[in-house]
């Protein structure tokens, strides 16, 4: 897709901390300008510094994607500063876990917003650059739970089916305007989140944050003629298929 991501703009949600930074930091370090995105300014802030004092280039908008105004004034901001917008990253997300009978209509709306609308909002808004420019890649972050089960996180798995129904159908609706979408589906990683639902999980076993990057990273880097659809990361301890 892109010989290489020198001054291609890029943006990334939930960019503050685990998978999000890294993924920011990886394409920074790859060359592309990284619009970093999430509630926390300050924590945003601690992440660009990290890649200017190594010389890449990125720009903090703080925005809470469960607000469909801060989505739209988020790539108002992009569209102002940029013109242009080469790479959408959803990864921001929440996870509460719990059993279904007993699981707050609450709770399920959060996730619903942030997990799953969130993303729709972001994907619809990158579209707006994207289909007039001809070019760009979506790539949306799901979980293993796009794909499996697991005991009292119906709820979270419904968010994750979603995205992958999601980057299914708009793969298709985006492809004539020469605009990519995929999806990582990543097993457990060794993020706050996984830590604090599942303090179960010896940390040495889990996936690292940088391997999710190292996968964004080479789907930028196909060539015209490859494409991959999706693309599912699980621990090294985990079971094969």
């Amino acid at each position: 897709m892109f010989a290489n991501l020198k001054d291609k703009i890029a943006l990334v949600t939930g960019a503050s901390r685990g998978i999000g930074r890294s993924i920011s930091l990886a394409l920074a370090e790859s060359g592309a300008r990284v619009v970093l995105t999430s509630r926390s300014l300050d924590r945003l802030k601690g992440v660009e510094g990290e890649i200017t004092s190594s010389g890449g280039a990125a720009t903090s908008i703080a925005a809470d994607l469960s607000q469909e105004e801060q989505i739209a004034r988020l790539f108002a901001e992009v569209r102002k500063l940029f013109k242009r917008l080469d790479v959408l990253v959803n990864n921001a997300g929440v996870g509460i876990w719990g059993k279904l009978v007993d699981f707050s209509s609450e709770d399920f709306d959060k996730l619903i917003r942030v997990n799953l609308k969130g993303p729709y909002l972001c994907c619809q808004q990158a579209m707006r650059i994207m289909i007039p420019q001809k070019s760009g890649y979506i790539i949306n972050v799901s979980s293993v739970q796009g794909i499996k089960g697991y005991e009292n996180q119906s709820a979270y798995a419904a968010s994750k089916h979603g995205i992958m129904g999601l980057s299914k159908s708009l793969a298709i609706e985006a492809q004539k305007y020469n605009v990519r979408v995929s999806v990582i589906l990543p097993a457990a990683v060794n993020t706050e989140m996984i830590r604090t639902v599942r303090p179960d999980l010896d940390p040495s076993v889990l996936i690292r944050p940088e391997d999710i990057a190292k996968a964004v990273v080479f789907l930028l880097s196909l060539s015209d003629t490859a494409m991959v659809d999706q693309i599912y990361v699980r621990r090294m301890a985990g079971r094969p298929f």
